[in-house]
């Protein structure tokens, strides 16, 4: 397991949003390894994995793009049937929760690879205690 940081982006629903994104990681020699992006109405979100993330920062800083940072886990599956479930079973299994997931693997290839968050645990409230009555 690798820890890394997924880059969460909001940009305007247009062509070219998630070209200027890929743009200032390229131009800095950053690697995308995953890339997720969604559209809804006039708005849009990417969701990027680099292979350098403190490079991927102040690429992004450097253009000037907001963006919010999380710790991911990054894993690193057999390319085969079932591998992905068997490995978020385990987790399941241990009480994690993921709030996101990018899992790729090439055709052919031998390995996959899965990167997550995992959503932070609840904590607990301090239990409270009646006042004495007077």
């Amino acid at each position: 397991m690798a820890k890394t940081k997924v880059f969460t982006l909001t940009v305007q629903n247009q062509p070219g949003a998630v070209a200027a994104i890929a743009k200032a990681l390229g131009s800095a020699k950053v690697n995308i390894l995953a890339l997720l992006g969604t559209a809804q109405g006039p708005a849009g979100t990417v969701h990027v994995v680099a292979e350098d993330a403190k490079r991927a920062k102040k690429a992004l800083d450097d253009a000037k793009l907001a963006y919010q940072e999380a710790g991911a886990e990054q894993h690193e599956l057999l390319n085969k049937p079932g591998a992905l479930a068997q490995h978020l079973e385990k987790l399941a299994a241990k009480g994690v929760n993921l709030s996101s997931i990018h899992a790729t693997a090439v055709k052919g290839g031998k390995k996959a690879a899965v990167v997550y968050t995992v959503e932070a645990p609840a904590k607990a409230s301090e239990p409270q205690v009646a006042a004495p009555s007077t």
